[in-house]
């Protein structure tokens, strides 16, 4: 693909004048078509922009359906950019009927603060036979988790590593001033320019593995969707293989990513790792292991051999002997490796200020409304910096708050009733925001309204239970620290 600048900015106000917008896409689809779309179904949204006139139909049958167009509708739509252009650049190709499609997927995306232009490659399904080897991945799973988990305060300089259609170098430049974006496939760095050309953006691309574009630099902010597919160390296709056996790829990153972040700069990398009998934290312990790094590594998925190979080989539009034999490959390799599982999930990393030892917490969240938003990233990296800054004096001494918490109650049925056997707090939304408590946490949690200093609180509770108050609160400290790291509590302010 050869897009020029003249012909991108062409094309994106040809794409904008006909409302091309995920607004103005839903209301021609209709909610039910347009959130069919959405799922991966095609056919509701074919069927609507079909029967519709205009071009913004013309558009959404293009680029969003893989349809042939007639050169009299795209005249319609196209009237400042030249078919011919198009073309040339390789966003269109013209069928032997005479008519068009896209050879490109350009599609509208938005966020709270805009609407934008995303190009990548055609997925699979819209064309006939594999995958090319450099296929650019449009907006994945992968790349919208991890968007959602970047931490969006104002940075100087940011790193997007991977960036394949440049989907997360997009949301980075509205809180960086400076977006350094690489991929070691060419293709992919000529649609992530694109991208940023038609959303009137501008990154520093460069060509390259791992950190070998940026030897020697630092970055207040990295990000990372990597080609992270654990496999026998192939290459067939760029955007998911690095032709590093296992999770070696993952590992490399995290075992590099503390010499290019700048005091306090903070790393977030999609990631997947082996699992064999023993526990997945102790494989990506060894990771962090050395790197001096503040870590919470959080695993949202654990899959097993035959799912996880079946997700990968599903996107790739080989022949079903193709998948068969691939597949059989693969899983065959992961027996010989004695892999039982792939965990699936996001490391969000911190360089610490000068002297500070590294803390690292790992943990797994399995609950459905347990996400993972920049908004809660910087709020645990907070929380773990008040708790290191925090001594037990200074703690007591606090008026400490409870966040909007579920008391959760488990009891079984015995001969005098129902008794209960066991009760925590749960905050929602808030990724590993669960903690076990008594009698005791559960009324000093009541009792935290930010009015009365922690210390008191626990001497009332003392004197109501008829303890004493220095040891009580030796035992309870603890709780409320862990309380406080799971933003459960907080300090009032």
């Amino acid at each position: 693909m050869t897009l020029g600048p003249v012909v991108c900015d062409a094309l994106g106000a040809d794409l904008r004048a006909a409302g091309y917008t995920v607004d103005g896409v839903a209301e021609l689809l209709g909610e039910h078509a347009n959130a069919a779309l959405g799922r991966g179904m095609w056919w509701p949204a074919a069927r609507v922009a079909q029967r519709a006139d205009g071009p913004l139909a013309a558009l959404v049958r293009l680029f969003l359906l893989g349809a042939e167009v007639s050169r009299e509708r795209l005249a319609e739509v196209f009237v400042t950019v030249p078919l011919e252009a198009l073309v040339a650049g390789g966003v269109l190709e013209q069928t032997p009927a005479g008519a068009f499609r896209a050879v490109l997927d350009i599609r509208p995306y938005s966020d709270t603060a805009r609407d934008y232009l995303v190009v990548s490659d055609q997925d699979a399904a819209l064309r006939d036979g594999p995958l090319r080897r450099d296929h650019v991945l449009g907006i994945g799973g992968a790349a919208m988790s991890l968007a959602r988990a970047v931490i969006r305060t104002p940075v100087r300089r940011a790193l997007d590593l991977g960036t394949g259609c440049g989907i997360q170098a997009l949301h980075l430049d509205g809180h960086c001033a400076e977006i350094v974006a690489t991929d070691v496939n060419e293709r992919a760095l000529r649609l992530a320019g694109a991208t940023a050309r038609l959303n009137g953006m501008s990154w520093d691309l460069r060509r390259g593995s791992l950190f070998e574009p940026v030897a020697g630099e630092r970055f207040d902010l990295i990000v990372s969707n990597p080609p992270f597919v654990v496999g026998a160390g192939t290459d067939e296709y760029i955007y998911r293989d690095s032709g590093m056996a296992g999770d070696a790829l993952c590992r490399t990153l995290i075992e590099q990513v503390g010499d290019h972040l700048n005091p306090g700069g903070t790393a977030q990398i999609m990631a997947n790792w082996i699992v064999r009998q023993d526990d997945w934290r102790e494989r990506v312990q060894e990771w962090l292991d050395g790197t001096g790094l503040h870590a919470w590594v959080v695993q949202r998925e654990l899959a097993d051999p035959v799912s996880y190979v079946s997700l990968w080989l599903a996107d790739a539009g080989e022949s079903p002997e193709q998948t068969a034999r691939r597949g059989g490959e693969w899983l065959d390799w992961f027996a010989a490796e004695g892999i039982t599982g792939i965990g699936m999930g996001l490391i969000c990393l911190r360089r610490p200020s000068e002297g500070e030892a590294p803390e690292q917490i790992l943990e797994e969240i399995t609950g459905a409304d347990e996400l993972v938003t920049g908004t809660e990233v910087e709020a645990f990296f907070a929380r773990r910096a008040y708790l290191r800054d925090t001594t037990d004096d200074a703690l007591l001494a606090a008026r400490l708050s409870t966040a909007p918490v579920f008391l959760e109650q488990q009891s079984l049925p015995g001969p005098d009733g129902w008794q209960q056997v066991g009760a925590a707090v749960r905050r929602p939304g808030g990724p590993g925001a669960v903690l076990g408590v008594d009698e005791v946490l559960t009324a000093l949690l009541a009792g935290c309204r930010g009015e009365v200093a922690l210390g008191t609180l626990i001497a009332l509770l003392a004197a109501h239970h008829g303890v004493d108050a220095d040891a009580l609160a030796e035992v309870t400290l603890p709780e409320v620290r862990a309380a406080i790291g799971r933003g459960i509590l907080y300090q009032a302010r």
